[in-house]
């Protein structure tokens, strides 16, 4: 009953934000376009602060980063292969573009933000509590904050209609193929993770921000853990094929990147797979930041 007050906290946080767009003071949204680009890193160091307070409870800590690096390599690679073979199937080829050094060091610039944050809540975790003060801080509640303004920005995401036709919506059924077949692939090597543990932890896409609180409070501490640093490596390892084979492989690029492709990725597809493949990216982004949340937690309360 409690895992189902949990995920109904999050769709109404979610919808409030999304009916409250043009409804709500100017100033308002104003404030909350600004604050939402470094909520993210609030959220990242009050995670991080959690974990260090509980790690000592979780009986293998050193596998938490090792099974992340491995879904998140299944998982993000699944996706590319499957949007390229999906496209292949129908007939689409490859193209060409090219990239930018400037913009890539950048983009590795931003995720080193990101990595920072997590250091400085860990340590500031662990200082207090070598002095024996210990605080408590509540990230559940930040996320409702979050999901809010997430469904704030969505409302105001430029889709247009055109862009909903089957050929741009297979970009995003790659992406939920790939990122499921590259899960139960992951069995093979991850063997204390059971198969639908794996399968949840997949369906982040990317939306590192979110997975780690909700499976913490809907499973356990070491699950969240990895559902952080999995879709927080997913992220990084999409933007390495962005600029890699982007240029030669767009859809499959913006299928690796999920849900990250209509906001944090987004420059790197203009740049890299050209401004074609915008409506791509805005789409498939738009549809796995919906389903992200719904999946995660609708999995973690089974």
């Amino acid at each position: 009953m409690q895992s189902i007050w949990l995920i109904t906290q999050l769709f109404i946080c979610l919808s409030l934000g999304f009916l409250c767009a043009h409804r709500i003071p100017k100033l308002i949204e104003k404030i909350s376009f600004k604050i939402l680009p470094y909520f993210s890193y609030i959220l990242l160091f009050v995670i991080a602060f959690e974990f260090a307070q509980v790690i000592e409870t979780i009986s293998h800590p050193q596998l938490i980063l090792k099974n992340a690096i491995v879904l998140s390599l299944n998982t993000t690679l699944g996706a590319f292969i499957c949007c390229y073979l999906i496209f292949k199937l129908v007939g689409y080829t490859s193209t060409h573009g090219k990239v930018s050094l400037d913009l890539f060091l950048k983009s590795l610039l931003n995720i080193s933000y990101a990595l920072i944050t997590l250091a400085a809540g860990y340590f500031s975790a662990s200082l207090l509590q070598s002095i024996d003060q210990i605080i408590h801080l509540n990230s559940w509640y930040l996320l409702l904050i979050f999901m809010f303004l997430i469904g704030l920005d969505l409302a105001y995401s430029p889709l247009d209609k055109s862009w909903m036709n089957w050929k741009i919506l297979l970009v995003p059924i790659g992406a939920i193929i790939g990122s499921l077949l590259g899960a139960c692939f992951s069995i093979l090597i991850i063997q204390n993770i059971a198969l639908k543990d794996l399968i949840m932890l997949s369906q982040g896409y990317g939306f590192y921000s979110m997975t780690g609180i909700v499976i913490t409070e809907l499973r356990n501490a070491e699950l969240g853990g990895i559902a952080l640093m999995n879709d927080l490596f997913r992220e990084i390892i999409a933007i390495l094929l962005m600029y890699t084979l982007g240029w030669k492989y767009p859809r499959s690029a913006i299928a690796s990147a999920g849900a990250t492709s209509m906001d944090a990725t987004l420059p790197m597809v203009k740049q890299a797979c050209g401004n074609n493949f915008i409506p791509h990216a805005m789409v498939s982004g738009f549809i796995l930041s919906i389903l992200a949340p719904i999946a995660v937690s609708v999995l973690a309360a089974i």
